[in-house]
């Protein structure tokens, strides 16, 4: 390939960069090109990715002063072009950069095999003095569409979900748009690697594109707008309503509401996955079904809360984030349990909405031995939805639920049929625990306090328990998605945190506990198993 020749169409930069991209091709397969995208990558990720795609080609944007003539200059550097053909997905991207500037000037796409691969050269004209020369060096400068690409050899959705996964989650790319070439029938999928270079998956047929990153990011500021329709589809019990499906003007009548303005919603709890629609009548989807009232483990009151007094406290998460302290104190002047004990009304919706949640203990009566044990002492339990749990799955035992007075008259209703077995027990556990216990609960406890108060609660466990009692802690475990959300819940209205494992591992230990064991639980709960040493 002679690249040295003055070429009167393409500059002797854009040819030095085409001539560094066939460069790559031929000096790279598909391993290497992978590991120098995605470092984090391990060797044996990179062997199974590999069996699904290959590395195809490598592209670059040129700029000559006209594509008339492109292909017969590209032989006489030594190259062996196709056909010049427009590319639609290009030139969109490159007016999203530059707008009016680019006017109506096409984008044209070559192919020059190399190798076995390809270079891939899109071409912008940029006539001499056009105001395009800016275009022309600012793409030279940060090389926006320069990028690598792999052609997916698995047919059909499943491997190119499993592999769009495995890049971005493991691999640590970001999605970078992508649309449906019809000159190819082939699905182009943009991503960038940590270092913020470009690489494109090649999906034979049509498939989703990955999301646009703006799209994506509008769609996360808008979550707010999500909430308050899932609080007012619970305020309006329109999940309760639409079991029969009523029609429109029957269900707006229903809830006394304007027609159209339910129209309006019900269409915004279609698109977010609560409800389908067709002839004109709405239906609960199993997202939307959890809002029922009157079932197991039903999310109302969770909806309400959320969207409600947890809702109005996160417009100071801020000041959480800038102080570390709670913003629910900073809003209503005190910590959210004494704010819903001085209001019962939210108290009682408060220890609703706790119990939401109690579909996490269901594995909990089968993932330990109960059999030798007698007395079982549920620490801060709420409404005893666990105690309740344990003590109906093993009729043997006993309970004692330890808690404040206002959550005590929450759980006597819950917990009537086991009378004679359960004992109410008001009190603080930051004071004092009961003695004589085989099985202690922590459950949904120790993410209420800091570090120093999660010792003491600890140790006033450890100082209750004799040797080789077993202590149960219900939480959440960070890195998890679910984990992550929930700790700035409780930075934001609590005051508390979520933790790793290990992190409750070394505060177990430091109160006298060795952790025997770690179950997942629903919900994105985990239970942890210790022994008092």
């Amino acid at each position: 390939m002679n690249l040295s020749v003055v070429q009167p169409c393409l500059t002797e930069a854009d040819l030095e960069r085409i001539g560094h991209a066939a460069d790559h091709v031929r000096a790279h397969d598909t391993d290497r090109v992978l590991t120098d995208l995605l470092p984090a990558l391990t060797s044996e990720e990179r062997a199974d990715v590999s069996r699904h795609l290959v590395y195809d080609h490598t592209a670059v944007l040129v700029f000559p002063a006209t594509l008339d003539g492109l292909c017969d200059e590209l032989r006489r550097a030594g190259m062996e072009p196709g056909a010049v053909r427009a590319s639609v997905i290009v030139r969109d991207r490159v007016r999203r950069r530059y707008g009016a500037l680019l006017g109506d000037s096409p984008v044209g796409i070559v192919h020059v095999p190399v190798g076995g691969r390809t270079v891939e050269i899109f071409a912008l004209p940029v006539p001499p003095g056009s105001p395009l020369e800016a275009v022309a060096a600012d793409e030279r400068a940060f090389g926006h569409e320069s990028h690598h690409a792999f052609a997916v050899t698995a047919p059909g959705p499943v491997i190119p979900a499993g592999l769009r996964t495995l890049l971005t989650e493991r691999g640590g790319a970001v999605p970078d748009g992508g649309g449906h070439n019809s000159h190819e029938n082939v699905t182009v999928l943009y991503f960038r690697a940590p270092d913020h270079r470009r690489f494109e998956l090649r999906l034979p047929g049509r498939h989703e594109p990955v999301p646009d990153p703006t799209l994506a990011l509008l769609g996360v500021m808008t979550g707010a707008w999500a909430t308050q329709a899932v609080r007012t589809m619970a305020e309006l019990g329109l999940a309760d309503h639409l079991a029969d499906h009523p029609g429109l003007a029957t269900l707006a009548g229903r809830t006394g509401t304007d027609p159209d303005a339910l129209h309006r919603l019900l269409r915004y709890l279609t698109a977010l996955g609560l409800l389908t629609s067709s002839d004109g009548t709405y239906r609960l989807t199993a997202l939307g079904e959890p809002l029922r009232t009157g079932t197991e483990f039903s999310l109302h009151p969770l909806a309400l809360l959320y969207g409600g007094l947890f809702y109005d406290s996160f417009a100071d998460l801020p000041y959480a984030v800038r102080t570390g302290q709670e913003a629910f104190a900073h809003r209503y002047g005190q910590h959210h349990f004494p704010y819903f004990a001085a209001h019962p009304e939210l108290g009682d919706l408060f220890h609703r909405a706790m119990a939401a949640s109690a579909e996490m203990f269901t594995p909990v009566p089968d993932l330990l031995d109960f059999s030798a044990a007698r007395r079982v002492i549920d620490i801060g339990g709420g409404n005893g939805a666990l105690l309740g749990r344990v003590l109906r799955a093993h009729p043997h035992l006993e309970g004692v639920l330890l808690e404040r007075p206002e959550a005590l008259e929450a759980a006597r209703p819950a917990l009537a049929d086991l009378t004679g077995r359960v004992t109410f027990l008001a009190g603080d556990f930051t004071e004092g625990v009961p003695p004589d216990g085989d099985v202690y609960f922590l459950s949904r406890v120790l993410h209420d306090w800091d570090d120093d108060r999660c010792r003491t609660i600890l140790h006033r466990c450890a100082d209750a328990m004799r040797p080789g009692a077993e202590l149960l802690v219900v939480e959440r475990l960070l890195p998890s998605t679910t984990a992550a959300a929930w700790d700035i819940h409780m930075l934001c209205n609590v005051g508390g945190r979520e933790r790793e494992e290990a992190h409750y591992g070394r505060l177990l230990e430091e109160s006298g506990f060795k952790q025997a064991a770690c179950h997942p639980l629903p919900l994105g709960a985990s239970l942890l198993h210790a022994v008092r040493v």
